[in-house]
């Protein structure tokens, strides 16, 4: 049966057809809707963790007990990740895990640019990136096959306009997978310096097998077109722009394993090609692995370092030809974004801002009060950042800045990472104000449940997080 599906929704089938039974995660565009699709099928257990270094640890657990799991985060929530990212590299799984990451060029809902393949090249992971959605759904399902014939999590790269567009896809059957026994393995589980050492080597080891099967794998394909004048090295979306402006009669390699990178396979098709042009957003990766093999090519010396691409941008910077359909004659006003309305917390920013107090920011929809009318926020970096930041603030200038200065922030992220930086202010005494805005949701992202909600994912009741008793239990 065939189906028109979102990305997001089609990563959420082939985790179902694949027999992932557990899924932790926490919520951020573009990746969202993967786990609210996934928990609407009943054989997989999904819920909504407090941040996403706690989904991944999950994600690791579901898998060392033998259940094929997932973990689902935007780009920045693999910086909170990070820790246990690397160790579960060395230690691998026995089930298969899969890490799904949606990246943000273009920043429509994010606070930096960043690319997720950094992480696969340094943790030494394999990553998957998917063209459309039909591919989401067969690579989340690859994705277990690897996992669990490597001894590894793989990554399952997609970006905004892959998560957030539809293409056909073709439903396939779940597959009911038996649980692997797990066995007690202390050298390889329990990373003590003693246990790591040797377990690095195996990496090692695993990433030359995996480069091996990036050179035959049919996830990277060579398509020979009748025009060799340019061969076009791509991958994700920038697959699709290549096919719309250079054509049918266009010469590509599209890569859905970015890492590892084949090299044999690279460099048969550059000698194809009068010239080798390498098509991706954000920073270059694909291009520097191409030039590390001694090839010269087009790439960010034409094509920009920053922002999301399109096919109107590919076709003025390699062709030198606009799209004219891609033009807007008219010039249409900006529209910002702002507060809800009736949004409760309009009136807090206007006191603030009216009374002018240093307002220190976080991560949430209360962000958009930095902008007008209100002008109220003055620092957004990252989830937790306002408590911490207010600390060092108020100890930097001393006791004089405390009756002028807060911390804002929401429930959710209040529970994701700012319980430390209140443990913080407690524990080093600065007298400091910090604001929970107590949405009872997580309200930025669509309104899921958060552990002081009292509701679950699927919003059955859940325990429920008492936030003023927690603060007190604090020291506050």
């Amino acid at each position: 049966m065939k189906k028109l599906m979102l990305g997001n929704a089609a990563v959420a089938r082939g985790l179902y057809e694949a027999g992932c039974g557990l899924i932790s995660s926490y919520p951020g565009t573009p990746s969202t809707e993967i786990t609210e699709q996934a928990a609407q099928y009943d054989e997989i257990y999904c819920e909504w963790a407090p941040n996403e270094k706690v989904a991944m640890e999950v994600a690791f657990g579901a898998a060392l007990a033998g259940k094929r799991s997932a973990c689902v985060m935007k780009h920045v929530g693999v910086n909170v990740a990070a820790d246990p990212l690397f160790t579960i590299a060395y230690t691998g799984v026995n089930a298969g895990m899969v890490i799904c990451v949606a990246d943000d060029p273009g920043m429509h809902s994010s606070q930096n640019e960043q690319d997720s393949r950094h992480y696969a090249v340094s943790a030494k992971l394999p990553m998957l990136e998917p063209a459309d959605s039909e591919e989401a759904r067969a690579f989340a399902k690859r994705a277990f096959q690897l996992s669990e014939e490597y001894d590894t999590p793989v990554f399952l790269k997609l970006c905004t306009r892959i998560a957030h567009s539809q293409s056909i896809v073709e439903l396939g059957e779940r597959e009911e997978v038996p649980a692997k026994p797990y066995e007690k393995n202390i050298a390889k589980y329990v990373m003590v310096p003693g246990n790591a050492r040797p377990r690095h080597p195996i990496v090692e080891e695993r990433t030359q097998r995996l480069t091996a099967y990036a050179e035959t794998t049919d996830l990277n394909r060579e398509e020979l077109g009748t025009d060799r004048t340019l061969g076009i090295i791509t991958s994700s979306t920038c697959y699709q722009y290549a096919r719309e402006v250079f054509g049918p009669q266009a010469s590509i390699l599209k890569l859905g394993l970015v890492n590892p990178l084949p090299r044999e396979k690279i460099l048969a098709f550059a000698a194809k090609v009068d010239q080798v042009l390498v098509l991706e957003e954000l920073d270059p990766v694909i291009e520097t692995h191409c030039r590390n093999l001694g090839l010269t090519v087009l790439g960010k010396d034409r094509l920009p370092m920053v922002g999301e691409f399109s096919q109107g941008l590919v076709a003025q910077k390699i062709r030198d030809t606009a799209r004219p359909w891609m033009e807007l004659e008219e010039n249409i006003p900006p529209r910002p974004p702002v507060l809800c309305a009736g949004c409760p917390h309009r009136g807090l920013f206007y006191t603030l801002a009216k009374h002018k107090v240093t307002v220190l920011g976080d991560i949430g929809c209360y962000t958009l009060a930095a902008y007008e009318p209100l002008y109220a926020i003055e620092t957004c970096e990252c989830m937790g950042a306002s408590v911490s930041s207010i600390h060092g603030f108020n100890k930097a200038l001393g006791q004089d800045s405390a009756g002028r200065t807060v911390a804002v922030l929401g429930d959710s992220t209040f529970m994701h990472s700012g319980m430390t930086g209140l443990a913080n202010i407690a524990y080093n005494q600065s007298n400091s104000t910090v604001i929970i805005l107590d949405n009872s949701t997580t309200g930025m992202t669509g309104h899921q449940q958060n552990p002081t909600t009292g509701k679950n994912l699927r919003g059955d009741p859940a325990g429920k997080i008492d936030l003023e008793t927690l603060c007190r239990a604090m020291g506050i």
